[in-house]
């Protein structure tokens, strides 16, 4: 009998030590999943600071970079067309009529190219006109730009049937290209830019190529200060899910290729 109650107390204590060792499992369990859990709130709730606060980025500098652009066009193709307007109309004689009409014709040409160019050039004033003209217009009208400039041949090829991306990641795609476009003038001397577009079911493929000198790769990764910008690109790729690769061979230029996921959902 002794011997039996021995044997149930050993059963009632290894049983009581069980369910202790299981309830020490489970509440340790409890706390880490929270823990995670509270972790993975944090990282998702400052990727969504970082995502909001990258948009406001591109838009000021997307609005800076226009700001530049309208001063320059204003100054050199605009103020020039309107004060040969002015000249025409302050050299007509209505006495001479020999050459009057051709002034007026003139004149009229003038004053109409200059109200097309600040319409065209208004759209420039908000970002919100990429959301409008879509991601294929806006590119249209960054090459449009570059080819102004002078000095560049330009094209746009695209695959597939365009659609339409979230505004926001349009936005960042747009800046990324604007980006890119500024360090091939700054830096390339180039003289041919192709960007190609590949708009498959899953996934936007997009690719910008000069012709131009290149560059070694190499310091990216010794030198912290080497290739800023092409770091904030690679790091605005990667807030909308996109993968992003740059190449360059010296003496035969430079290719940037971003592969932006249809389906890719940032908070």
């Amino acid at each position: 009998m002794q011997k039996e109650s021995q044997e149930i107390i050993i059963t009632v204590i290894a049983g009581t030590i069980t369910l202790l060792i299981l309830g020490i499992s489970m509440a340790s369990f409890l706390f880490l999943y929270r823990s995670r859990h509270r972790r993975l709130l944090q990282e998702k709730e400052q990727l969504r600071l970082s995502y909001e606060r990258e948009l406001l980025k591109s838009q000021l500098e997307i609005q800076e970079q226009t700001f530049r652009h309208i001063s320059q066009e204003i100054h050199d193709n605009i103020g020039q067309m309107l004060s040969l307007a002015k000249l025409n109309l302050a050299t007509m004689n209505a006495s001479q009529p020999l050459g009057l009409e051709q002034k007026i014709a003139d004149s009229k040409k003038l004053v109409s190219q200059a109200i097309y160019d600040l319409r065209d050039l208004s759209h420039g004033l908000s970002t919100d006109y990429i959301a409008d003209l879509g991601l294929v217009r806006g590119i249209e009208h960054e090459l449009d730009m570059v080819r102004k400039s002078g000095g560049y041949e330009t094209a746009l090829n695209i695959d597939g049937v365009p659609y339409l991306l979230d505004k926001q990641k349009e936005l960042i795609i747009y800046r990324i290209i604007q980006q890119t476009l500024n360090n091939i003038i700054k830096h390339s001397a180039s003289q041919k830019i192709i960007i190609h577009l590949r708009y498959n079911p899953d996934d936007l493929s997009l690719s910008i190529t000069d012709d131009g000198k290149g560059f070694d790769l190499t310091p990216l990764n010794n030198n912290a200060s080497f290739g800023l910008g092409i770091r904030n690109m690679h790091n605005r790729a990667r807030l909308i899910g996109a993968g992003f690769q740059i190449s360059s061979t010296l003496g035969k230029g430079t290719s940037v290729s971003l592969i932006v996921p249809v389906g890719t959902v940032v908070a």
